[in-house]
């Protein structure tokens, strides 16, 4: 796993519960808890639904993009069937943002593309977007209960 994988996925850890900040304060690798008990893993059901978006602003558009999609985080997070929901911007390219996404179910990740605030943003990404969302459907391995 590169480097930069590596911090991804430790960072996604410490904001999921997975293990605490400090854990990752060395300059070693980062000590992933090994122990269902210390780590939220086996909370995620079985048939959990990931998903990676990616969108990019247009030019001149980043700062409307960034405020259009903030408000997203809070309003998919209080959704009822939203395990996990983060969103990313590139520090190297400002306007590429990188969604990753678990809903409970297929069936919870299609009820929140049809929520509002999910449709009010993509009826704005034709004036902010190039070229729109681009979605992977994950499967989650490895975390079977």
């Amino acid at each position: 796993m590169s480097s930069t994988s590596l911090k991804f996925a430790a960072a996604i850890a410490v904001a999921a519960g997975a293990v605490s900040a400090p854990a990752l304060v060395s300059r070693a690798e980062p000590q992933i808890a090994a122990s269902e008990a210390s780590v939220r893993y086996g909370a995620i059901p079985v048939g959990a639904y990931a998903v990676v978006a990616e969108v990019r602003a247009k030019a001149g558009k980043v700062n409307e993009l960034r405020e259009a999609t903030l408000p997203l985080v809070a309003q998919v997070r209080n959704e009822p069937n939203n395990i996990v929901y983060f969103l990313h911007e590139d520090r190297a390219a400002p306007g590429h943002f990188v969604f990753y996404e678990i809903f409970a179910s297929e069936a919870d990740f299609k009820a929140h593309n049809a929520t509002p605030h999910v449709q009010a943003w993509f009826a704005r990404l034709p004036e902010l977007a190039e070229g729109g969302v681009t979605v992977t459907h994950m499967q989650l391995r490895g975390n079977a209960q």
